[in-house]
């Protein structure tokens, strides 16, 4: 699906090793957040790396298992790489600065530069043979209008409510600058392209909805991270976080299920 696969995988490996590295680094030694992140959100901070963790060694196995023909894994592949742009552009735009910061900015510019470079070398052809059943595609179509809808109409209010202060935000805006600029206009892109039948859409579709899920389910497990740090917390309030990113996850993981070529089954 991908062409030139065997140059990519060697950077999901790379990207997956710095990864482990950096991430694990942090949850074992959490003091390295002492002088730059404040104490409201290192809960917060904690919850992100324990998820890039795992997708860290996710995507090792995947740079080590994905061949030419491995269409499935290539997407999951895109989407362990589209969490960790998003989660170490976070890092790099709060200005993180920690002892590992310009390996945070390697992260983000390795993630971000083999994306663009992996859509541009999507093959195309190949892509046109996909087939998705009309339920899932429905409500793939759905949720692409309804999350920028939803973030959009709460990062705005947000927003006009700060303008309108003249308040500076200390932490958290990168999540204004990343969702709104890049992730969804995305999902507004992929809902356009299921809305036109192109079945581009069925590989980029659950690489956002992943997205979704890491977002959320990280500020769900934050609420629990607190008690474990002896800070106030009501994990009530994490577990529609962590219910809603569940549905995202679903979705993702039932498009990758479910999809398939139309000339061959390719494993």
């Amino acid at each position: 699906m991908i062409k030139n696969i065997n140059v990519y995988k060697k950077i999901w490996i790379l990207l997956g090793t710095l990864s482990v590295l950096v991430s694990g680094f942090s949850v074992v030694n959490i003091d390295v957040y002492n002088q730059v992140v404040s104490k409201d959100i290192l809960p917060g901070t904690i919850s992100q790396d324990i998820i890039t963790l795992f997708v860290g060694f996710l995507l090792i196995y995947i740079g080590l298992k994905v061949g030419d023909n491995s269409y499935k894994k290539q997407i999951f592949g895109l989407s362990f790489v589209a969490y960790l742009f998003y989660g170490y552009g976070i890092y790099v735009i709060e200005q993180i600065y920690t002892s590992l910061y310009l390996i945070y900015m390697l992260i983000f510019a390795l993630s971000f530069w083999s994306l663009f470079f992996c859509i541009k070398d999507v093959k195309y052809k190949f892509t046109d043979k996909l087939i998705l059943s009309k339920g899932i595609t429905r409500i793939s179509l759905f949720f692409s209008i309804f999350i920028p809808i939803l973030f959009y109409f709460i990062w705005s209010s947000d927003l006009i409510k700060l303008i309108r202060q003249g308040t500076k935000l200390e932490f958290t805006f990168s999540v204004y600058i990343l969702d709104m600029v890049f992730i969804m206009p995305a999902f507004l892109i992929i809902a356009y392209l299921l809305s036109k039948k192109s079945k581009v859409a069925y590989v980029f579709a659950p690489v956002m909805f992943f997205k979704s899920f890491t977002l959320l389910f990280s500020v769900g497990l934050g609420s629990f991270i607190r008690i474990y740090l002896n800070m106030p917390s009501n994990y009530q309030e994490g577990l529609p976080y962590i219910g809603l990113s569940l549905v995202f996850l679903a979705i993702s993981l039932a498009i990758i299920k479910n999809i398939r070529c139309s000339e061959k089954e390719l494993k």
